[in-house]
């Protein structure tokens, strides 16, 4: 099957755990982007995935999309003139209760927020079996916005959008009002539990809420993600239920990605939602195993840990 996502790859800054930027006197760098980790996790499992984006050729461009293919992943890349736009960046702060987690967005002014649809490979596009995005693309500039909802249009496959809402990057009202044009042109909705909550006017438990989002919006898929708790997804009629597998957590930030990659490569390959959904939740339990936000998933392991879960069932 193939996988064709479009989004902005922001690098990502954080310092050693238990220190914040104003002392500390080195940071780690890595990749971060909803588009480029869900195409990296799908390509690893078995997906033909391609990551699109518009990204400028200055060092800093040239370091994300080195990075992505030294994870294996295919990417077809509009290179912008340094004064058209910057590299997306953010900062990233660990902490353990009391003291809360801390991400600074220096997203603005960037090159993916230019990008037009006469630029994008729109025969890919239509071809793909799964076309790809997220919340975060919207939030960067009304041209962005334009440009996702003509994406989607021109898709003749499965079209998955993860909301992807982000305090740092806009406000919920505005997520919202986005949302209501964009929706009409999606067929699978991700979204993480806390978000829908942020954004959507929408009450009773994750098994009402998926429900709801399916009916209000015309959606043939809602899948919720609630990290510890696992899935909860609604397609034709039907609530499906997917408990998380326990691990002892390393690192939580490539999670959702994980998740969504596995499930979309399992439902593009025909496999039903429980399929689908226990999948995904043994990448997401994997991926929390390991550092950093882009995850080097083994489709061993996967496949490994889905037997084992499957063994136990009544």
């Amino acid at each position: 099957m193939s996988l064709v996502t479009f989004g902005e790859t922001a690098l990502r800054f954080s310092p050693p755990d238990g220190q914040r930027f104003e002392t500390a006197r080195e940071a780690s760098i890595r990749v971060d982007g909803t588009a480029s980790s869900v195409a990296a996790t799908a390509g690893r499992l078995g997906a033909d995935a391609q990551w699109l984006s518009k990204v400028p050729d200055t060092p800093l461009g040239r370091r994300v999309v080195a990075e992505l293919h030294e994870f294996g992943l295919e990417t077809e890349v509009v290179w912008a003139d340094p004064d058209t736009g910057r590299q997306g960046l953010t900062f990233h702060e660990d902490a353990d209760p009391p003291r809360a987690e801390r991400l600074l967005q220096d997203r603005g002014d960037t090159a993916m927020a230019t990008l037009t649809p006469g630029e994008l490979p729109m025969g890919e596009i239509q071809n793909a079996d799964v076309v790809f995005t997220s919340g975060a693309t919207l939030s960067l500039s009304e041209t962005a916005a334009d440009t996702t909802g003509a994406l989607l249009r021109a898709a003749a496959g499965m079209r998955a959008f993860d909301l992807g809402f982000h305090p740092g990057l806009w406000d919920a009202e505005d997520a919202l009002d986005a949302l209501a044009d964009l929706l009409p042109t999606v067929d699978t909705l991700f979204a993480a539990e806390e978000q829908v909550s942020a954004v959507f006017d929408t009450t009773g438990s994750p098994r009402e809420v998926v429900h709801t989002l399916a009916t209000e919006y015309d959606l043939t898929r809602v899948i919720l993600t609630r990290s510890e708790y696992g899935a909860v997804a609604y397609h034709d009629g039907v609530i499906h239920e997917q408990d998380a597998i326990e691990t002892s957590a390393v690192d939580e930030a490539g999670q959702h990605e994980a998740f969504i990659g596995a499930t979309l490569q399992q439902l593009a390959a025909g496999a039903d939602t429980d399929e689908a959904l226990l999948h995904g939740v043994a990448a997401a339990a994997l991926s929390r195993t390991l550092s950093g936000p882009l995850t080097p998933l083994e489709p061993s392991e996967v496949e490994r840990l889905v037997d084992s879960q499957q063994s136990r069932r009544p």
